[in-house]
């Protein structure tokens, strides 16, 4: 098993965790609709890069097949 040689100062050991700390999600505005999605997702309605990708069901549909 490895055994350090010295004690890691608490500088040392501060700049090794400097990139643990979580960082927010990249948000993006949608060109077709101005909606905030994250990047490289497709917004809740169904666009992305401002084009419809996904069609949603519209609450008539639902009705009438239920």
């Amino acid at each position: 098993m490895a055994v350090q040689k010295s004690k890691k100062s608490r500088s040392c050991r501060g700049m090794r965790r400097s990139h643990d700390s979580i960082a927010a999600p990249a948000l993006s505005i949608d060109q077709g609709t101005g909606e905030t999605h994250r990047r490289h997702h497709v917004s809740p309605n169904g666009y992305y890069k401002g084009k419809e990708v996904i069609k949603q069901k519209v609450e008539a549909d639902l009705e009438d097949e239920g």
